[in-house]
């Protein structure tokens, strides 16, 4: 793919702009989208190598809290020579790729120009813009972009973790840990207006524009999707950028990218097996369903280089599509206990909390805390916190969840014991304008008694929860916008 010319749709380079036109985060068709994504992928390298029987493979990040050492070897690294010949400066990267692709602009349906002008690219120079980081109301026109908003990255940036250094972080392996993922497969429906029962992100009118109100993140997109992107590219250790390629819309460019979302698409497996084991719906059902899965999807590539000109969200639901599946891996216990989960839709009404300044102070019952103390898999007590988007200039784009932490206690290790989670922003792209500009995020809350207080003597238990910068200024703390509690 390295090697096919820039003209070729399925050029390495090519096929990760697929990624940056086109993907939706933060909506209910991620999964579906990024399936259709890996599946012609797959396909293609099947056609070039000759190898039928290949099959991309899966990093299950909650085993094994480090990238696969295959990963470092040869075009596995994005910062190979084979890699940096076309991406070791800028300069370079453009000569190479920017002609192909403004022809290829030049091309386009009125249907996808939509969909791009949904997303904020109404001109090829917006997209590329994005690219560089560039954006005019910030930049001279002879300035260089905003650091961590560059979706390039030449060779020695373009992946932070390294052959000698391949390890998650304690943060984002909390954010990919057995608590974490299976709170995020306990929901029990494919999507719900009340957050803390959808399996998936937002709905929204196509997979290219915002909600009405704030994206949603569902747990398994907002927590370990989003923090794993981020790290392998660099956010934390390398503020204020620029990163590697994972951090934002190019993130295809580095392999790891395939295996990273390999294992995003079978915990999807894992949760649709689950509602089958409950007799539980998995996919949209009614008028759901025909709006779900009629979503155009206009910018994939076959493995013979053609355009999928037709494609449709309902053709890529079943996996049967391209003809694989996966070897067990973690969370398949969530299934063999299924007998053992909430099989109704009993939750406790919202609770709106307090809200002052970055924390939040909510009630609860007390009967709830403790069944939630009890359960096995994941959380059964969700808070759902809103906050603003950090601004395309802003160096701090994670941000740490406390909860039950003495008012002094204004930053946290993983290993604290109010820690509940990174709040990761991925793809802070500066020119698609289409991002909604406030985030939800669904946070399972810890299971320690110590968080909830008065739960021993009163028929209501108080929580507060705080949202800070995970690195850098205490000062720089989003003033939250809402938090709601609920419980199974």
């Amino acid at each position: 793919m390295l090697a096919l010319p820039a003209g070729d749709p399925r050029n390495w380079f090519r096929n990760g702009f697929i990624h940056l036109m086109d993907c939706p985060h933060g909506n209910w068709w991620f999964y579906v989208w990024h399936r259709g994504y890996l599946g012609y992928f797959e396909q293609t390298i099947r056609k070039l190598s000759g190898d039928d029987t290949f099959a991309i493979p899966y990093w299950d990040w909650t085993a094994s809290n480090e990238i696969p050492a295959p990963m470092f070897d040869g075009v596995l690294n994005p910062a190979d020579s084979e890699h940096a010949k076309y991406t070791r400066n800028l300069a370079v990267f453009t000569a190479f790729i920017q002609p192909t692709l403004a022809k290829y602009w030049g091309q386009l349906s009125p249907a996808q120009q939509k969909q791009l002008d949904a997303r904020g690219y109404t001109e090829f120079q917006k997209l590329w813009n994005d690219v560089t980081g560039f954006a005019p109301s910030l930049n001279p026109p002879d300035g260089v972009g905003v650091a961590g908003n560059i979706a390039y990255a030449n060779p020695c940036g373009s992946r932070y973790l390294t052959r000698d250094n391949p390890k998650l972080d304690e943060k984002t392996t909390y954010n990919v840990s057995p608590f974490i993922v299976y709170s995020g497969l306990l929901p029990t429906d494919f999507y719900n207006p009340v957050n803390t029962l959808s399996f998936n992100s937002s709905r929204t009118p196509s997979h290219n524009t915002p909600p009405s109100g704030p994206d949603i993140f569902s747990v398994l997109e907002g927590f370990p999707h989003n923090k794993v992107h981020n790290y392998i590219g660099g956010v934390g250790p390398l503020d204020p950028g620029p990163y590697g390629f994972m951090t934002n819309f190019l993130s295809p460019l580095d392999p790891v990218f395939f295996l990273h979302h390999s294992n995003m698409d079978r915990l999807w497996d894992v949760w649709t097996r689950k509602q089958q084991s409950l007799g539980l719906p998995y996919l949209p059902e009614g008028p759901d369903w025909e709006t779900y899965s009629t979503e155009p999807f206009l910018f994939f590539v076959n493995s013979e280089g053609e355009y999928v000109s037709d494609g449709r969200a309902g053709d890529y639901v079943s996996m049967e599509r391209f003809d694989y599946d996966y070897e067990p891996g973690f969370g398949e216990k969530i299934i063999r206990q299924s007998s053992q989960l909430p099989h109704e839709k009993t939750l406790t009404a919202p609770l709106k909390g307090k809200v002052l300044g970055n924390a939040a102070v909510l009630s609860l019952p007390s009967a709830s805390v403790k069944s939630h103390l009890a359960n096995e898999f994941g959380s059964s007590i969700v808070a759902e916190v809103t906050l603003p988007r950090p601004e395309p200039t802003s160096s701090v784009r994670e941000f740490d969840v406390i909860v039950g932490a003495p008012p002094d206690v204004k930053q946290v290790s993983a290993d604290s014991p109010y820690y509940a989670g990174t709040i990761a922003f991925f793809g802070n792209m500066m020119n698609m304008t289409g991002m909604a500009p406030d985030a939800t995020f669904v946070v399972p809350l810890p299971r320690k008694a110590a968080l909830f207080r008065g739960m021993e003597t009163e028929a209501t238990a108080n929580v507060s929860i705080r949202v800070v910068p995970s690195r850098g200024p205490a000062a720089a703390a989003p003033k939250l916008k809402s938090a709601v509690i609920q419980a199974f």
